[in-house]
């Protein structure tokens, strides 16, 4: 949850002003260099935070179905590199092309 909280953070801290001042004025009005570098933070937190729901969902998933194995299975160190995976894809999928 804390991983979530903090893709939705930097999507409201990171991205929306910049949209907002796009939106305001109708155009890009920051550093040309910056939009692609702005574009590529939209797109690491936005799937940032979807990847995140789906690790959840998939965290729900294993305790409803088998909620005795469910400790053995989810231990914190799992949880961390499903964390850190979730991060690691949502960044190479959105810096690599840039």
């Amino acid at each position: 949850l804390v991983s979530l909280f903090m893709s939705d953070l930097m999507v409201g801290l990171v991205v929306m002003p910049p949209a907002m001042l796009n939106q305001l004025y109708g155009r890009w009005v920051l550093r040309g260099d910056f939009c692609s570098l702005w574009a590529s933070f939209d797109v690491m937190c936005c799937s940032a935070s979807i990847l995140n729901l789906c690790v959840i969902s998939l965290d729900r998933y294993l305790l409803i179905t088998s909620p005795l194995r469910y400790k053995l299975r989810m231990t914190s160190c799992r949880a961390l590199a499903l964390i850190l995976a979730t991060w690691t894809l949502a960044g190479l999928a959105s810096f690599l092309p840039i």
